[in-house]
C-alpha cells in the first residue's frame, strides 16, 4: 500500500493526526523516543521536516530512528534537495502557492525531481498555502500570507491548488504560531474543495485541534507543543 492510500483510508474514518518532527530539534534516537510515545497517544503518521537546519544526515538518522521505534510512515516535509534520503517513505512534492520565489514554487522542484526519481521513495503532490503570521517559513520562502480574515482569498488559493491538480492541500500558520488558523477559514476551503485538507501552525491545545477537526481538517497537525515536551497520556 502506497503512503498517501494509507492516509486517504485513515481519512476516510475521520480526522487523523500527524506529528511533525523537526531533525534539527533533538537526536535521532529522542525523535524516536517522541515517535514512539506519539503512536501510543494516537497518532497516524509522521511528518518530518523544518525551515532550515535539516541535512541529508540529520534527516536520514531521524527517519531510520523514527520507524524502527514507532512504525509510523514517515513523510517528509519541507527540506532542501540535497537532504533526501532513501530512509523516507513519502515525500511532499510540493509547491508553496503563494511563494513569491521562484525557488519554491518551480526551482526547487525541478532540483528535486531526479533525485526523488532516481531514490525510489513515494511523491505526494501538496499545494501549500502560508497563512498569517506565518512565522519563519513565511520569511524563508518569502511568502505573501493569507490574512486570518482573507476567508475569499484562501479559497482562492484552494480552489487553484485543486486546478493545478494538487493530491493534498495544507494551510499553515506557521510553526510557533501565536494562533491557529480559523474555524471558518477551515470550513471554507473544505467546502469549496474535496481535496484532504491539513492544517497546522498554532494547534496547542486540543480545544483548538477538535476546533479545526469540527470545521473540517482532514489532517490536524502538531509540532511545537511536541518541541515543548507536552504530556500526551
Amino acid at each position: 500500500m502506497t503512503v498517501k492510500q494509507y492516509m486517504l483510508d485513515k481519512i476516510a474514518n475521520g480526522t487523523i493526526h500527524a506529528a511533525l518532527i523537526d531533525p534539527e530539534k533533538q537526536s535521532a534516537e529522542k525523535a524516536g523516543e517522541i515517535a514512539k510515545m506519539m503512536k501510543g497517544a494516537g497518532t497516524d503518521v509522521i511528518f518530518v521536516g523544518g525551515s532550515s537546519g535539516v541535512t541529508k544526515e540529520n534527516l536520514s538518522a531521524t527517519a531510520k530512528a523514527i520507524k524502527e521505534a514507532s512504525g509510523l510512515p514517515v513523510i517528509l516535509f519541507g527540506a532542501m534537495p540535497d537532504a533526501l534520503n532513501e530512509e523516507l517513505d513519502a515525500i511532499f512534492f510540493m509547491q508553496v502557492v503563494n511563494s513569491v520565489d521562484p525557488r519554491f514554487v518551480t526551482f526547487g522542484q525541478v532540483v528535486a525531481a531526479p533525485i526523488i526519481a532516481k531514490l525510489g521513495v513515494e511523491p505526494i503532490s501538496l499545494g501549500y498555502v502560508i497563512v498569517e503570521p506565518g512565522m519563519t517559513v513565511a520569511r524563508v520562502t518569502s511568502a505573501k500570507v493569507v490574512g486570518q480574515d482573507e476567508i475569499e482569498k484562501a479559497v482562492a488559493y484552494a480552489l487553484a491548488c485543486k486546478m493545478f491538480g494538487f493530491e493534498f492541500i495544507y494551510f499553515e500558520a506557521g510553526s510557533g504560531a501565536d494562533r491557529p488558523i480559523p474555524p471558518a477559514m477551515i470550513k471554507a476551503i473544505k467546502s469549496a474543495v474535496d481535496l484532504p485538507l491539513i492544517i497546522g501552525g498554532g494547534i496547542r491545545t486540543p480545544e483548538a485541534a477538535e476546533a479545526a477537526r469540527l470545521a473540517g481538517a482532514d489532517i490536524v497537525v502538531t509540532g511545537t507543543v511536541i518541541e515543548q515536551g507536552a504530556n500526551y497520556d
